[in-house]
């Protein structure tokens, strides 16, 4: 894959003037002599990446079931609380292997009690009879990371995991950063969501709850598996004192400052940060061309309590505990009013396919290319 820079001054007159859609549209949905045409709302994802498909929390005692691009998946802990994820089936009758109990390193089925291990291979059939041989059948086995406080599954070739890593997190367990997160459920494409955090002019629409103010594209860059968007705006928050946190929650205490705004779309996830303080990040699993979940995450930066970091690390590990999810309220009102336009966006599409919008934000269009190309790179 060639890697390819777009500047800021090659895109200042399309900011200027505006960016027809419907140009970038045709673009991306020419139709090659030997390939369907490409429709940006039906594209698959590139399973040769690490999804974060549930919060470590999630997989407890009892069986997990999730959904990664219409793969239904069963997550559990074995005896030693290693997670394993297989694939959502059993092969006796073709039911929901969730359904069950884990018996030590064993999913057990709940309709016959098949045992299968962790690597999805069926290991005992409680009746089978002394003449009768185990069946040689199983599952498939996906490959399954638990890191940063989320379980991650690559749903695609195997060998091909070990040479990509999940990304990286270092955020949820550091010390100097609080950390609040809530799950998006939305009933719409994928690319309507990293539309909308890439856009950050949308701001217009959360009114109390947005974070920003004022933005204006600064420079756009586009390279391999990533487009990052950097943007001059101003921020209404200034975290350098402790009762500052309390700006979350008042909005008489907020004053708007300049502070720079990066937003990236690092394949297939989402970062942003606003100034020095905060830290929001998408993680994106895509159930299918009508349906995304996603995991919103808010991490507000400890660093300028410099009191604070001399204090036991006991206490400092007590203080971000206690303050965990202290966010969540506002990130909840941000994701409710951004999935109500979302699934209008769906909704068009879905009643008027043949409509093209006006696109006046380079770095959607710069977005929708980079979905075209790791949709082809399978």
């Amino acid at each position: 894959m060639t890697a390819h820079l777009r500047k800021i001054s090659d895109v200042k007159l399309e900011e200027e003037q505006g960016v027809d859609s419907v140009a970038l549209d045709r673009d991306i949905d020419q139709q090659q002599e030997t390939r369907q045409p490409f429709v940006l709302r039906r594209a698959a994802i590139n399973p040769n990446h690490w999804y974060a498909v549930a919060r470590d929390v999630e997989v407890g005692d009892r069986p997990l079931a999730v959904t990664l691009w219409h793969q239904s998946i069963v997550l559990f802990r074995d005896g030693d609380g290693v997670v394993r994820a297989l694939e959502n089936r059993c092969p006796h009758r073709q039911v929901q292997l969730s359904h069950g109990q884990v018996v030590g390193d064993r999913l057990v089925c709940a309709y016959h009690g098949w045992e299968f291990d962790g690597e999805g291979r069926c290991v005992d059939v409680p009746y089978l009879g002394e003449k009768q041989r185990l069946p040689r059948c199983g599952v498939r086995r996906y490959p399954v990371l638990e890191q940063d406080g989320f379980i991650w599954v690559f749903p695609g070739d195997v060998e091909l995991a070990e040479g990509c890593r999940p990304l990286p997190l270092p955020e949820w367990e550091h010390l100097n950063y609080i950390a609040a997160v809530t799950p998006v459920d939305v009933q719409a494409h994928f690319s309507f969501l990293i539309e909308n955090l890439m856009d950050m002019y949308h701001g217009h629409l959360h009114d109390d709850l947005q974070a920003w103010a004022n933005p204006k594209l600064a420079s756009l860059e586009s390279g391999v598996g990533r487009v990052d968007a950097h943007y001059d705006a101003e921020s209404y928050y200034t975290i350098d004192k402790i009762y500052s946190i309390s700006q979350l929650f008042f909005k008489s205490l907020r004053k708007l400052h300049p502070a720079p705004l990066d937003v990236s779309y690092v394949y297939p996830n989402w970062v942003s940060t606003l100034g020095d303080e905060f830290k929001i990040v998408c993680l994106f699993c895509p159930v299918s061309e009508t349906q995304t979940r996603a995991y919103l995450m808010h991490l507000t930066s400890l660093k300028p309590f410099w009191r604070l970091h001399k204090l036991p690390v006991g206490f400092r590990r007590w203080v971000k505990d206690r303050c965990f999810n202290a966010a969540r309220g506002l990130l909840a009102g941000l994701v409710q009013q951004d999935v109500v336009m979302i699934e209008e966006e769906q909704a068009s599409f879905e009643s008027h396919p043949e409509r093209r919008s006006y696109e006046l934000n380079p770095a959607v269009g710069a977005v929708k290319k980079l979905i075209r190309v790791q949709a082809d790179d399978q």
